[in-house]
């Protein structure tokens, strides 16, 4: 579990988090959602430590993270596995030597066991005999999926997607969406997951957060995100023209 207390942050004059309190639950993925701007990719990395906020806590399990000692700091961050927006692969580098780069910075096994860490994580994400290939040499969505093999090779307790679908088409987006909710499950880990798109979200929005101008207007699960009774949300999620079908065909 994660728990978040007044997350701020601002960049010269303009406030981005605005007092930002919350849990994120273990086992289920968690979603940040929200226009685009208003936040949320902010409040990941500053959970994670990338940025830091201007005020505020993050508790990785009852760990203090940002008023830690170096050793506890470095201990948690050990223990983050992180798919960036747009997969973020070394360009230079392979699929296996991607996936292994986590295991060479961050452990001392042994280039079989590595190797074999690897092969598993490639094919718990559906990637099979592409070691070798480079990243130019394969589509956007096994792009995406070595990227979660990567964040998922150190055996994380905590996993951070930002914008997972983005560029993705339509089936592929579900078929990532499936695989970080069964990741979720099988390995029993908290995931959050940042996105704005409400096909994920009443697909797999177990727990969701919802930002609007840097601050948490509302959060819950998506049976009941089109009940919420806050004007921001409605507008965010009646904008996709799926889920106006859903509220038209609700009130027939």
């Amino acid at each position: 579990m994660i728990a978040i207390e007044n997350i701020s942050k601002s960049f010269a004059d303009k406030v981005v988090l605005a007092g930002v309190s919350g849990v994120f639950e273990k086992g289920k993925p968690n979603l940040l959602i929200g226009a685009s701007g208003t936040g949320k990719s902010v409040l990941l990395k500053c959970i994670v430590g990338l940025i830091h906020p201007d005020t505020g806590k993050a508790f990785y399990d009852g760990r203090d993270f940002f008023g830690s000692d170096r050793d506890t700091i470095i201990a948690v961050r050990r223990e983050i596995g992180m798919l960036f927006q747009g997969g973020a692969l070394f360009d230079s580098k392979n699929v296996e030597q991607n996936v292994m780069f986590p295991l060479s910075v961050l452990t001392e096994m042994s280039y079989p066991e590595k190797i074999e860490r690897v092969n598993f994580c490639l094919k718990r994400v559906g990637l099979e005999n592409v070691n070798k290939k480079m990243p130019s040499e394969i589509s956007g969505g096994m792009k995406k999926r070595v990227g979660i093999a990567r964040a998922i090779v150190n055996t994380p307790n905590y996993l951070f997607c930002d914008e997972p679908n983005s560029g993705l088409d339509p089936q592929t987006s579900i078929l990532i969406d499936e695989l970080i909710l069964d990741l979720t499950e099988d390995l029993d880990i908290t995931t959050i997951v940042v996105t704005h798109d409400m096909n994920s979200v009443m697909g797999i929005g177990e727990k969701i957060m919802f930002l609007y101008k840097g601050k948490k207007l509302w959060d819950g699960n998506k049976n009941d995100i089109t009940h919420s009774g806050v004007k921001e949300l409605d507008d965010f999620v009646f904008a996709n023209k799926v889920m106006k079908e859903l509220r038209k065909a609700e009130k027939l």
